[in-house]
């Protein structure tokens, strides 16, 4: 069995969800941690959770979006605490790629996200885009658990992360062929990685021309387990027990 941790499931990017599923279960993928980017998609994955038995959801508002309404995700975090799909906050994080003059904006919306996983004891889907320096010294400053998503830094960096606890998402950005991304994984104990599409984006070689989906995650693991020199029952053996220990699930 294999985990999608990270993927977009927004109606506006699948027009058939239960057949993305279904493609995914078919080939081993049996769960789905679907994460939010807006107040608006916060609703949405709300709604997924309770529709399907193997979608879990993050919930948090992306730096690109970072001029909303915190005290909203507060709302609905403290309106929804009964609800058990909820097992992670995210996507959060920072982003100066397309963002930086939103700097001072986004470190303060990612430092409230971070206490809110504090007061809550959810993890956190850490979204770091030419921002490391800052995402560091942010986590730093709570008693946070989760996963850096998207992982494309160095593997000095890979390890400071882990060294704060932190475990490593990977997906298809390893696999294209212009990459290095693959000679760091190979560096990284593999019980501080876990699979990720970031579906409908960033869809893994040799499908580059279809859209994302979970169903790719099988491709994934497959290519990690490759570059590892390691049997795929593996890889699924140890990062499924690493989404459980983040996840509690």
């Amino acid at each position: 069995m294999l985990t999608d941790t990270h993927c977009h499931l927004f109606k506006e990017y699948f027009s058939d969800l239960d057949k993305v599923i279904k493609d995914a279960n078919d080939v081993g993928v049996m769960r789905f941690i679907s994460a939010s980017d807006n107040l608006k998609s916060i609703d949405e994955m709300i709604d997924l959770s309770y529709k399907y038995d193997n979608v879990y959801i993050a919930i948090g508002i992306h730096p690109e979006n970072c001029e909303e309404d915190l005290r909203e995700l507060e709302k609905v975090l403290e309106s929804n605490k009964s609800n058990k799909k909820i097992v992670a906050i995210g996507e959060i994080g920072l982003d100066y790629y397309y963002g930086k003059e939103t700097r001072d904006r986004q470190l303060e919306v990612f430092d409230y996200q971070l206490s809110l996983a504090e007061k809550y004891n959810l993890p956190v889907v850490i979204h770091s885009r030419e921002a490391t320096l800052d995402t560091i010294n942010c986590l730093k400053n709570h008693n946070v658990r989760g996963v850096i998503h998207c992982f494309s830094g160095s593997k000095e960096t890979a390890f400071e992360y882990i060294k704060m606890g932190f475990y490593i998402g990977v997906g298809g950005v390893m696999t294209f062929k212009n990459s290095k991304l693959d000679e760091t994984i190979k560096e990284l104990p593999l019980d501080r990685i876990v699979l990720e599409t970031d579906s409908p984006y960033l869809t893994p070689e040799p499908f580059r021309k279809y859209s994302n989906e979970p169903k790719y995650i099988r491709t994934i693991a497959e290519y990690l387990s490759r570059i590892k020199n390691i049997d795929i029952s593996e890889v699924e053996k140890v990062t499924e027990n690493s989404v459980s220990e983040i996840f509690f699930i």
